[in-house]
């Protein structure tokens, strides 16, 4: 009986560590959409900088990089509630500091380029 005790708690140990990896990638894909409004903030910018007015096209474009800020905050907050479920469970996952971490880099490198995007 122990056997199938310990093969039992074997595949939960598995399943819960399959679930943190998907939290985890979960977590990459959102910075990843996150990454890709900003490239089309900036792309934007190059493709209609030379309108008249300009302050259209960079209002449209922080419209995108808001719409990043949001995806990377939603993102840590999704993996960090993911985290803490699990950590319940005593499953070995990612520190919810290195998510917030990441999303803080994001963020700061989001509005640079917000800021860069106005004084151009």
């Amino acid at each position: 009986m122990s056997d199938k005790n310990e093969l039992a708690e074997n595949r939960t140990d598995w399943a819960e560590d399959r679930t943190s990896l998907a939290n985890e990638r979960t977590f990459a894909g959102w910075m990843r959409t996150g990454m890709a409004s900003v490239g089309v903030a900036i792309g934007l910018k190059a493709v209609f900088g030379a309108t008249d007015p300009t302050w259209l096209a960079k209002s449209v474009a922080t419209i995108f990089l808001a719409a990043a800020l949001f995806m990377f905050w939603a993102a840590r907050q999704q993996a960090c509630a993911s985290h803490s479920r699990l950590s319940e469970r005593d499953a070995k996952t990612q520190s919810s500091t290195n998510f917030t971490m990441i999303a803080i880099a994001m963020t700061s490198g989001t509005i640079a380029t917000a800021v860069i995007l106005w004084l151009i």
